[in-house]
């Protein structure tokens, strides 16, 4: 078992999260249940997958774990994007929190892999 909050990733997924509840704090009131909602749950989704899957006792656990976190930071690049277009980030936020997640899932992908060559070894 691993701790997570000693992954790089798991601590840039989790400022992200942080980040994107403030971001998402004006949108609009009719958006809560919505698009508010959508984006806030993908976000967590990726620190909490990593959290989950370091609570595992194999490797190839947190591997499948780290997946579905990365499909997370896909889910979450499309609802920013949507976000962006209806005007509801401003497009500099909007470039940011997209950075962001691009870096995680750049991150994610190497600890996937890194996961995957040991299992096999």
């Amino acid at each position: 078992m691993k701790d997570f909050r000693q992954l790089k990733v798991w601590d840039k997924a989790h400022q992200l999260t942080l980040e994107i509840y403030r971001a998402t704090a004006g949108f609009p009131r009719e958006e809560t249940y919505g698009l508010t909602s959508q984006v806030r749950r993908a976000s967590a989704s990726i620190g909490a997958n990593l959290a989950e899957g370091c609570a595992r006792s194999v490797d190839r656990e947190l591997c499948r774990f780290c997946t579905i976190a990365r499909g997370s930071a896909s889910e979450l690049e499309y609802h920013l994007l949507l976000a962006k277009d209806l005007q509801f980030l401003p497009v500099s936020l909007h470039e940011k929190l997209s950075a962001d997640t691009t870096e995680i899932k750049r991150m994610l992908t190497a600890l996937i892999q890194k996961l995957s060559a040991e299992s096999k070894s």
